[in-house]
């Protein structure tokens, strides 16, 4: 059953299926059913999203930072990994923010349909604005210092407190690798093995979608369109234009920003290299996982762009973890076009705080199909939005998180490559 219909194609079905249900509730008069018996498996949904956020990044990221241990032997290929990889998802973000401001897709609502969004969420959204505004009339060097926790017990108990346990996940794994690993071996198996655990969680999660995104699906439509049918046509042709935005962005990305960098720091010319990625390129795209497409990944580059062995297993299974240039680059868009929806101005701090968290955010993701949805969360949560936000582009996530993994998977190449040629030990050298 499950050969037949993979999870992509469940929660398309899922999608249209709720679709229908959906138009079928507002022509009926039934919003009233969809509401009480529907729409409480879509909140189930967001809070299993939820639930797992905290111990995701926790894991992911310590598992990441933590596995480096060359990095005492191998220190300046490291530090050189480690910041191509964050120069590159930063532009990611950057060219997502700039772009989204520009087309922004979210307009296509009415102002009618945002105030009635507004007053729909208006407790949640004044509570977090408040939160927001405060900031203003701070130290411009607070944003720093709200990065560090003074209890992280404090800061994991609530999801609005992320960027502080990304924090602490990274000063964690830094030290894991500072210290003999004779000593924090044990804890390096335990946050390993969490990690899989984890992992294996979002899996059971992501089951449960295909259910979620029919739930999440019929109440977006029974909450936006409410008796006007015509509210649809905003709500789809501002869909549309969002996942334009976001293929537009990853095109410039793999077209423009990867070969620019492969032109002037490996010398590898644009068809060479697409060529030798490119079967990596479909597995990621067919699966959806970087950490699936590892393996085909490895071999292309070591085969066919000639990095050395010793290069490649340690620049790449970092950026699986690490390197999320497609992910991070949807998260700038989403967060942006979901406070367009609901009338929400972000100020040029707030978009500031969406650049930084929105990378480490994506640097906290899992390889695996979902993951990039609960990091969107943190980024949420860091400006003041509701998480509800996350039922606009649930349905249409899947298509674009495969183009996502394609592009995260390219990036991983990509540094590999320049990072062999920084050492010398390119094979075409």
């Amino acid at each position: 059953m499950h050969r037949k219909f993979p999870l992509y194609a469940r929660i398309l079905i899922g999608m249209f299926l709720g679709l229908i249900v959906g138009f079928l509730a507002v022509v009926l008069g039934i919003q009233q059913f969809a509401w009480d018996y529907i729409k409480p498996f879509g909140t189930i949904f967001l809070n299993l999203l939820k639930l797992i956020a905290m111990p995701l990044i926790f894991a992911s990221l310590v598992s990441g930072v933590g596995g480096l241990s060359d990095i005492s032997r191998l220190s300046k290929l490291g530090v050189k990994t480690i910041t191509l990889y964050i120069i590159t998802t930063t532009l990611a973000v950057s060219i997502g923010l700039v772009l989204v401001n520009i087309i922004r897709p979210g307009n296509l609502f009415s102002q009618e349909k945002k105030a009635e969004l507004v007053a729909k969420y208006a407790t949640d959204l004044s509570v977090r604005q408040q939160a927001a505004e405060s900031i203003t009339h701070r130290s411009p060097l607070q944003f720093l210092v709200d990065i560090v926790p003074e209890n992280i017990v404090s800061a994991a108990s609530s999801n609005t407190s992320m960027l502080q346990v990304i924090f602490f996940a990274l000063l964690f794994g830094v030290a894991l690798v500072l210290v003999p690993n004779s000593k924090v071996a044990v804890v390096k198996d335990f946050v390993s093995g969490l990690n899989e655990v984890v992992l294996k969680v979002v899996d059971i999660v992501m089951m449960f979608a295909p259910f979620g995104v029919f739930a999440l699906m019929v109440s977006l439509l029974v909450d936006f369109v409410g008796a006007d049918m015509g509210s649809s046509v905003q709500l789809f042709a501002s869909l549309g234009l969002y996942a334009l935005t976001i293929v537009l962005g990853l095109m410039l990305i793999i077209l423009l920003i990867y070969p620019l960098f492969l032109k002037f720091y490996a010398g590898i010319g644009f068809k060479k290299f697409y060529r030798a990625i490119f079967p990596a390129q479909l597995v990621a795209f067919s699966t959806s996982s970087s950490a699936a497409t590892l393996p085909v990944t490895m071999e292309q580059v070591e085969k066919e762009l000639k990095v050395p062995n010793e290069i490649s297993s340690f620049v790449l299974p970092i950026g699986v973890t690490i390197n999320m240039d497609g992910t991070s680059l949807y998260q700038a868009v989403a967060t942006v076009f979901i406070a367009e929806v609901f009338g929400v101005e972000l100020t040029l701090l707030q978009l500031l705080t969406i650049l930084i968290t929105a990378t480490l955010a994506s640097i906290g993701s899992a390889g695996v199909p979902g993951a990039g949805i609960v990091m969107l969360i943190i980024v949420l949560n860091s400006v003041g939005l509701p998480v509800e936000g996350l039922a606009l582009i649930l349905a249409i996530d899947r298509p674009l998180d495969m183009l996502r993994t394609s592009v995260n998977v390219t990036g991983d190449a990509m540094i590999a490559a320049m990072v062999a040629k920084s050492e010398g030990r390119l094979g075409s050298d």
